[in-house]
């Protein structure tokens, strides 16, 4: 397979208010939509840009817009050098792609130590836009089959639990709403900087008294979903936290308010390079951005990671699916967060989630998907959706109900995308 041609566009999308984590915000995200044309068919894939996810570096460097325009610049040059490769496979390609467009990213944003994650969250339009073409050109019309190399795809969850992200100015009563709505799994961030000097004690402080007042009201619901029936918490640090020690006394205060046994993940407490083992720490500790490849599995899970984030719609599905087979060969769980990602990508999202295994914890599969909390305009996005309408693209009562309509179309991954190709058209 070969590129022809190829667009790439954005549209900019604000968020209702802004989305704290890392000790700093967003306000917006880019969603960026590339269009390749093969040797007989054309395809499009979508992306979400999130700079501050990413490489907090760079976001506190550039700003919101320049990080934006300085991830958009890499998928742009990306794409113009795919067009050169020959590939079979999409994986093929990102691994020819991403050395190469790392090396320009390095370069554009003056930064040696780029994280990998920025630059994989900018190849992820394109390799939809390669796996979409991919199908057509084998003439491959449902995901199981489009994934039918992958080991570790043998589910059909009839149900996903959907996560809600909790940030750090969530209000405790919207907290107790998303309960009543059926809410069974919160993600929870960690890691707030409340005075903006990065203080690792005063951070300890904020975070036993957030997690406090969370479970104070959580721990009076329950739910069919998880098999102690206990709403459980999902604790993200995006490696805000600077040693075991600072960890350890969180998760002692946890223990303390009988709020341990709740934690069901704790999800990249140090940064990247602060490699510590975890094989003692007594909850699932899991990687994201720290596992970009594979290469960066096998390191974690020799440190005592015990579960992996996956992430289609920020690390490509390329990358994901090789890291999904590699951990569950080795016993290791794996589940799918969000990015905050559009309708459309929810639907990736959801797929490679309802193929996999459940958490030990939970009775159904499970997947995160925020975007109805944080964008302003999330219900006009849902008609940009090729099957808005059906009953599985919004969750209901805390769930995803897959029922055949959406395993029979795929979620509408690889339909037609009006909206996103008049973007392409107009430009």
């Amino acid at each position: 397979m070969q590129i022809q041609q190829s667009v790439c566009r954005y549209e900019n999308e604000p968020l209702i208010s802004p989305f704290c984590f890392k000790g700093n915000a967003l306000t917006r995200l880019w969603q960026t939509v590339v269009y390749i044309k093969g040797s007989s068919h054309s395809a499009i894939g979508l992306g979400v840009q999130s700079v501050l996810w990413s490489d907090a570096k760079v976001f506190s460097t550039y700003g919101e817009e320049q990080g934006n325009t300085l991830m958009f610049r890499i998928t742009q040059y990306a794409l113009s050098q795919a067009e050169k490769i020959e590939f079979n496979t999409p994986l093929e390609l990102m691994n020819k792609l991403f050395p190469i467009a790392l090396d320009y990213g390095k370069n554009i944003t003056a930064s040696p130590d780029l994280r990998a994650t920025f630059v994989l969250n900018a190849l992820v339009p394109i390799d939809f836009a390669v796996w979409s073409l991919y199908a057509k050109e084998n003439h491959i019309s449902n995901f199981d089959q489009l994934i039918s190399s992958s080991s570790a795809v043998s589910y059909h969850h009839a149900a996903l639990a959907n996560i809600p992200l909790v940030t750090y100015n969530c209000p405790i009563e919207d907290v107790v709403q998303l309960a009543k709505d059926g809410a069974c799994v919160f993600k929870i961030k960690v890691g707030s900087d409340p005075e903006k000097d990065n203080n690792p004690d005063k951070m300890l402080a904020w975070d036993k008294a957030r997690i406090f007042e969370l479970h104070n009201v959580l721990k009076e619901y329950s739910t069919p979903y998880t098999k102690s029936g206990n709403l459980l918490y999902y604790l993200d640090a995006n490696g805000r936290y600077d040693s075991k020690e600072h960890l350890m006394c969180l998760l002692d205060y946890l223990k303390k308010i009988n709020a341990i046994d709740r934690v069901i993940l704790f999800e990249e407490p140090f940064s990247e390079d602060n490699k510590i083992d975890v094989h003692d720490i007594p909850v699932c500790i899991t990687a994201d951005e720290s596992a970009h490849c594979l290469k960066d599995v096998e390191e974690r899970i020799a440190l005592g990671y015990r579960a992996i984030t996956l992430k289609p719609i920020a690390k490509t599905l390329s990358f994901t699916l090789e890291m999904l087979d590699y951990a569950t060969a080795r016993g290791i769980d794996c589940f799918c967060a969000d990015l905050t990602v559009n309708p459309v990508m929810v639907e990736w999202n959801k797929n490679v989630a309802a193929s996999i295994k459940p958490l030990p914890d939970m009775k159904i599969g499970m997947v995160e998907s925020n975007g109805p909390q944080n964008y302003a305009n999330w219900d006009k996005m849902l008609g940009y959706h090729p099957l808005f309408g059906k009953d599985f693209i919004s969750s209901s009562n805390g769930v995803f109900h897959l029922d055949d309509s959406f395993y029979d179309t795929n979620g509408g991954i690889f339909l037609p995308l009006p909206h996103y190709q008049d973007l392409i058209d107009k430009n």
